[in-house]
This record gives structure tokens, C-alpha cells and sequence, in this order.
């Protein structure tokens, strides 16, 4: 073979080298660098619903972009056995604010705040089936009746406005018994009240009609309604009110107050008065 070849193939062959060389230490590099800036957190293997309790095979360790988000769970151990507060959703990092505090368990007991209570409502069909009250809304509660110790008013049944702004928590069919014994469904709503509030719910759900309205989260205004009865849905609003009547008052004649009459009588050194009314001297 020329030994111009032999030189030319040799030299080709550490350039090549070289060239690999370099080019794994760049690639090396750069896939360091990119494991450097994962970080390893606590994610949802499936979807989870509010109220359980993460198992092991609930959740799983994986690599996500640095920084992690805030409050992001990196130890298993600090997951499993807590109660879930809010919706987690598959390959979702579980934070620490999802999850209710270790030992307090799951179901609806562990999203309630300190301070506040679960308090049970039962809504007619239209309002549970239809799925208008769903966790996490905002409602109104309007209860409506006839008054204590009006038993049959005369202007009807009064409605008004019990409690406003009050949060959903669940929404769900309870299963109770009719009066033959069969069970039903029944459409409950569980609301986050305070201790004040739930006497007032507890009463008025075994004296009144109780009704949910909707309206929007960030409405926080409280409203003064001040409640209607059903005589005024009858009314014709387009008519002028009548005119309030004017009751006179009879007049107090007052009798005119008796005449005194003083009389002096004089018997020899002795005198002595007398007095007597008009009326009476004339008789």
C-alpha cells in the first residue's frame, strides 16, 4: 500500500476520534445538566375524588422541571394515609394544601374548616338531578311558611331570604325509608355553615320549606330582600296604591265643673259655714 494512504487513512482516524470525543463530552454535559434541573415529586397515578384516602398505589414519584411547584409533596410518606380535600387528577403533583392534615382521615369530615360545620339540606329533585348545586358553588337559602302563631294568615304564605353566601361542600342521594318501610333516594346538600347557622337550618328545615338559589362566586354583597307574601304575587303592581284613609277621632266634650256654694250660719255667738253644691241649694 502507498505510504501516502497509510498516512492519510491514519490521520482521518484521529480526527474522528477526536471529533467523537468532543462530542460526547458536550452531549455528557448538557445531560447532566438537564437531570440537574428535575426535581423529583409526590404525582396522582389516577384520578382521585375529594374525600379519599391516598393508598401507595394512588401516587408515585416522578421528575419534574425545577423548581418544583409550591407546596409540592417529594416523600411518599407524607402523602399516603391523608385525606383528600380537593380533586387530583392523573400525573398531577400532589400538593400539601389538597391533602387534609395527617390523622384527621378522609370523607367529608376532613375539608371542613375549624370553626365551621356540615349541616345536611334536603332539595327537591329538579335542583339535585340537574346537577345546578355541585360542590364549591355559592347559594342562597330561602326558606318559606306561614308565620308562628298565624296558622292561616290572610296575605298567605311569607317567603324570605335565611342565609346568603353560604359554600356547597357536597352533593349527593341519601337513601331513607317512606312510611311502608321502602327506601327512596332524596337529594342532599351538605352546606358549610357556622355553629349560629346550623341551629337556624336545623329549625327551619323541620318548620318551613327550604329552597337553593345559585349566584355568582364573586358576589360576596349581601342583599336586605325584605321577604314577600303571597298576596303581593296577586297584586296589581301597575295600579296606583290607595290612598290611606283618615279616621277622625270624636270629639271629648268635657262637662262644666259644679258651682260651690259656701253658706255662714250664725247661731247667737256661734258661726259655722257650709258648703254645697248648685244643685243642691236649689233642692
Amino acid at each position: 500500500m502507498n505510504k501516502r494512504v497509510v498516512v492519510i487513512l491514519f490521520s482521518a482516524f484521529i480526527v474522528a476520534a477526536i471529533c467523537s470525543f468532543l462530542v460526547s463530552r458536550l452531549v455528557g454535559k448538557r445531560v447532566l445538566a438537564s437531570h440537574s434541573n428535575m426535581t423529583r415529586v409526590v404525582v396522582a397515578t389516577t384520578d382521585i375524588k375529594l374525600g379519599s384516602v391516598l393508598r401507595d398505589v394512588d401516587v408515585t414519584l416522578s421528575e419534574v422541571a425545577s423548581p418544583a411547584p409550591k407546596g409540592a409533596i417529594l416523600n411518599l410518606k407524607d402523602a399516603i394515609g391523608r385525606g383528600v380535600i380537593s380533586n387530583l387528577y392523573q400525573n398531577e403533583p400532589v400538593l400539601d394544601s389538597r391533602l387534609a392534615a395527617a390523622g384527621s382521615g378522609g370523607g367529608l369530615a376532613a375539608i371542613i374548616s375549624p370553626g365551621m360545620r356540615a349541616c345536611a339540606v334536603k332539595v327537591d329533585d329538579v335542583v339535585g338531578v340537574a346537577g345546578f348545586v355541585t360542590p364549591g358553588m355559592r347559594v342562597d337559602v330561602l326558606i318559606s311558611g306561614n308565620p308562628p302563631g298565624t296558622p292561616n294568615p290572610v296575605d298567605g304564605p311569607k317567603v324570605k331570604t335565611l342565609l346568603q353566601n353560604i359554600e356547597v361542600l357536597s352533593a349527593g342521594t341519601d337513601i331513607q325509608k317512606d312510611q311502608e318501610g321502602k327506601p327512596k333516594p332524596v337529594q342532599v346538600v351538605n352546606l358549610l355553615v357556622t355553629p349560629e347557622q346550623a341551629e337556624d337550618l336545623s329549625l327551619a328545615s323541620n318548620q318551613t320549606h327550604i329552597q337553593l338559589v345559585l349566584r355568582n362566586p364573586l358576589d360576596t354583597q349581601i342583599a336586605q330582600p325584605p321577604g314577600t307574601v303571597m298576596a303581593n304575587l296577586y297584586a296589581d303592581k301597575n295600579s296606583p296604591a290607595p290612598k290611606p284613609r283618615t279616621v277622625s277621632t270624636p270629639r271629648v266634650v268635657r262637662a262644666p265643673a259644679p258651682q260651690v256654694v259656701l253658706v255662714q250660719v250664725f247661731n247667737g255667738s256661734k258661726r259655722t259655714e257650709e258648703k254645697f253644691v248648685s244643685g243642691e241649694v236649689q233642692k
